[in-house]
């Protein structure tokens, strides 16, 4: 491979304007297939083999005007009662809106001062988008003008939200200052900028045709972007670091392109594949929407590894020797290679003098920080957990006061009249009524075709309360009749959660299994492979503690703007894992390849691993800092769950460039020696060779060797 990646970088530096060509004539290429083609984003919350699912399909088959979403309108007055005219009229404009199926008439709370008006559509959510939130919006107008105050709810204002693009901004600001710092050059501070773009832009349209063959997520763009910008800045950094170093050996632009693709550029393919294997694990989910999500940041991650390797040869011919910042003197053109860290290598060899307090301690600090995490709070959120400036919080808040906290989450009880008769409905209701936990039961509506009968009933607790989870499964075991199912977003949220409890393992042994044979083929070592899997776990389970205590103590929630202590639902940790594990292995793989090719030519282990950390201290470091800043940008996000996520990546890679890099795996490979390199023979017979390199600071690229084997 790396002999391909070689002419590659150098013909792509030596012809730059026809890679450039070819990249822009396939750009638009996609972006039409894209445009004609692609589909909006919309939401699957499809659960195959659900109570929830059941009865959702029962109610698209014979009751459509109940089988669709749902939303709110409430109506405050400080002042004294509601106006009824003012209410009655906003409900005669609500039913004139689009897909709206049916609307309540409104409801007043005990003191007047309330008024709930409740709307059906005969869509589900994924079928309506930000004009209908607008619209719902629109047609409280008549209570505004009678001075009360009126918020919105329900699932069509939470499920739809429109990204601001705040996180995008600041994580490219924040790149392009440490790229500055990191380069001292605006040109190549802006090539890993201009991959990261290249890559997002062609993978968000790649995206898009995905969306026209299947639903993609609508939070599917954010999350491709939080892994496409930081994968993108970083993978590039590394192909212009190894660049300057050529250059600083006095080859010409395009030799100094095509050794850099070979060797960093076939790291970044290595990590690329690392990352794409760990992503597609979420197709185990059970889950279509969390498989189709998992894709679309793969589409953005393959893009963007294209583009390292071929686009990036081309600017790099372009730029030429301005990637170096013009001085005063004639000698400030001459390049200079990164030299290698001080620091980092005195920590190495300090390390490898008494490694084993260096890996306890390392370890110890990476469990504490996981400690956290084995009272995660794993449960459904709901519109309570949102900042009080959100009008779903506001509505949440008024309806919970005056009317109950369970009446934000009322159950949908769908009955299969075929199986249980129209006349045992009566028996039904009284039998919903007199369980604990419930607060109310609805009269049954029929639909039209009278196959099929509605009833809501309202708990007496909150959505996200244990206590609804007890109350569902109750109702469900031995309450219920033959042909009767509960759904509703209370009891679909609840069932995701235990289908993403059902097939975590799953994820979970996809994931390393794949990342284990990936890391096996590339180091040709047993023990590294198993180790990095070890560490990465470690690096995983730190991540779920901080994640714990940030979104679910009052000092954490504080730190990003929420008001309170929230619970985790059951798919943020599943998704944290496979992008963890897959973001985790890119600095082992530099790392990794470093001190391989160290210990291949020398054979001192311990001299390998200081001169492999000290080589790739300061570009591991400066990439790193780049994705931490990037996923923090992201927990200004407004979606709760993007909050999670950003924060759990910044908190893992952070650890990952700190404690485990410079000090965790330093000292596991100077107790280990040379039996880090061990493979028994037969297993080498049957793997195939790749070398895999890394941009350090030397400049000495050594010939192939042998892998080391058991007998070695």
């Amino acid at each position: 491979m790396s002999r391909l990646l070689y002419r590659l970088g150098k013909a792509s530096a030596r012809r730059p304007w026809r890679v450039i060509a070819a990249w822009l004539i396939a750009a638009m290429a996609v972006a039409g297939v894209a445009a004609g083609f692609g589909g909006p984003f919309q939401d699957d919350y499809t659960l195959p083999g659900t109570g929830s699912q059941r009865a959702t399909d029962l109610l698209t088959e014979h009751f459509p005007a109940m089988s669709g979403a749902d939303a709110r309108v409430v109506a405050h007055s400080a002042a004294g009662p509601v106006d009824a005219e003012a209410a009655s009229l906003t409900a005669d404009r609500l039913r004139e809106l689009p897909h709206v199926s049916d609307v309540g008439p409104p409801v007043v709370s005990a003191d007047g001062r309330t008024a709930l008006i409740s709307v059906r559509y005969d869509v589900p959510v994924t079928d309506l988008d930000a004009d209908s939130v607008e619209r719902l919006d629109s047609a409280g107008d008549p209570l505004r003008s009678a001075g009360h105050q009126v918020e919105l709810g329900g699932q069509v204002v939470e499920q739809i939200t429109a990204p601001d693009g705040r996180a995008e901004m600041i994580g490219v600001g924040a790149a392009l200052v440490i790229l500055l710092f990191a380069f001292g050059s605006f040109v190549a501070a802006g090539l890993p900028l201009a991959i990261a773009a290249v890559g997002l832009a062609v993978g968000s349209a790649g995206v898009t045709v995905l969306a026209g063959l299947t639903n993609v997520s609508t939070s599917a763009p954010t999350l491709a972007t939080m892994v496409g910008l930081g994968v993108g800045v970083d993978y590039a950094l590394f192909v212009v670091t190894r660049h300057r170093n050529e250059l600083a050996t006095g080859v010409s632009i395009d030799e100094a392109a095509g050794r850099a693709n070979a060797s960093a550029g076939q790291s970044v393919v290595f990590a690329g594949a690392t990352v794409l294997v760990a992503i597609s694990g979420l197709a185990f989910s059970g889950i279509p929407g969390f498989a189709t999500m998992g894709y679309a940041a793969a589409i953005v991650v393959f893009v963007t590894v294209i583009a390292a390797v071929t686009l990036l040869p081309a600017l790099l011919g372009i730029a030429g020797r301005r990637l170096y910042r013009r001085g005063p003197h004639v000698q400030d053109w001459m390049p200079r290679s990164v030299a290698p860290s001080r620091f980092a290598a005195r920590l190495a060899r300090r390390v490898g003098a008494r490694p084993l307090p260096w890996l306890l301690g390392s370890t110890a600090v990476l469990l504490g920080l996981a400690a956290p995490a084995l009272g995660m709070s794993i449960g459904q959120g709901d519109a309570g957990n949102d900042p009080e400036a959100a009008t779903e919080r506001r509505a949440y808040d008024l309806v919970a006061e005056a009317f109950g906290p369970g009446s934000n989450g009322p159950l949908v009880v769908a009955v299969d009249l075929r199986q249980t008769p129209q006349a045992e409905l009566v028996d039904v209701a009284a039998n919903l009524a007199a369980v604990t936990g419930v607060a109310a039961v609805s009269e049954p509506v029929i639909s039209p075709d009278e196959s099929a009968a509605v009833l809501t009933v309202t708990p007496t607790t909150s959505p996200q309360d244990e206590r609804t989870v007890t109350l569902l499964e109750h109702l469900r075991a031995a309450v219920l009749p033959a042909g009767a199912e509960v759904t509703g977003l209370t009891a679909a949220m609840i069932d995701m959660s235990d289908i993403v409890a059902d097939h975590l393992w799953a994820v979970l042994g996809a994931v390393l299994a794949a990342s284990l044979l990936l890391l096996l083929v590339a180091f040709r070592s047993v023990v590294v492979a198993i180790k990095a899997s070890f560490v990465n776990l470690l690096s995983v389970g730190a991540a779920y503690g901080v994640l714990t205590f940030v979104f679910q103590t009052t000092t954490g929630a504080d730190l990003v703007g929420l008001p309170g202590e929230v619970p985790v639902p059951a798919f943020v940790p599943l998704f944290l894992f496979a992008i963890l594990f897959g973001l985790s292995m890119d600095y082992h793989v530099f790392l990794l390849s470093s001190v391989r090719d160290a210990w291949l030519r020398t054979g001192d282990a311990r001299k390998s691993v200081t001169a492999g950390l000290a080589g790739t201290a300061r570009v591991i470091t400066s990439a790193a800092l780049i994705m931490v800043v990037v996923f923090l940008g992201f927990a200004l996000d407004p979606t709760v769950e993007i909050k999670m996520i950003g924060v759990g990546l910044a908190a893992a890679i952070a650890l990952d460039a700190t404690v485990v890099r410079l000090v965790l795996v330093p000292a596991g490979m100077a107790l280990l020696g040379s039996a880090n390199w061990y493979l028994p023979r037969w297993l080498d017979r049957f793997l195939p060779r790749l070398q895999v390199h890394v941009p350090e600071a030397t400049t000495h690229v050594p010939a192939p060797q042998p892998a080391m084997s058991s007998a070695g």
